[in-house]
């Protein structure tokens, strides 16, 4: 089946850094047990160069990808902030434009519109 073309408001890929997998793992089964999240990915190790209060740092860490409904996204990021070890942690999500429509269509099954 060839991937296609799909409502970009309908669903995204949300990205967050986590201190490690331990951590991501403990959010990422929130995340899917709350449904705010048909899947989780624990990328387990990147590395993140930023500056923080005038520094720059550098610092070993676990990338999640989250696969949700954009209409999710907001409560997705507060059960993220409520759960995240770091003072400000990065959520940012960007809008599934394509793929495979058997996938697209689980996450639409598995993650409801709203809660």
């Amino acid at each position: 089946m060839s991937s296609g073309s799909i409502d970009a408001d309908k669903y995204s890929v949300a990205y967050v850094t986590v201190p490690s997998t331990d951590v991501g793992k403990t959010i990422g089964h929130g995340l899917v047990k709350n449904k705010l999240a048909a899947c989780v990915n624990i990328v387990p190790q990147v590395t993140s160069i930023y500056e923080w209060k005038g520094e720059i740092n550098e610092d070993s860490e676990a990338l999640l990808m989250i696969k949700t409904r954009t209409s999710m996204v907001d409560k997705l990021t507060e059960f993220v902030r409520s759960n995240h070890p770091y003072e400000v942690c990065e959520v940012i999500s960007l809008p599934i434009k394509n793929g495979n429509p058997p996938y697209l269509k689980w996450i639409g099954e598995t993650v409801p519109e709203n809660l």
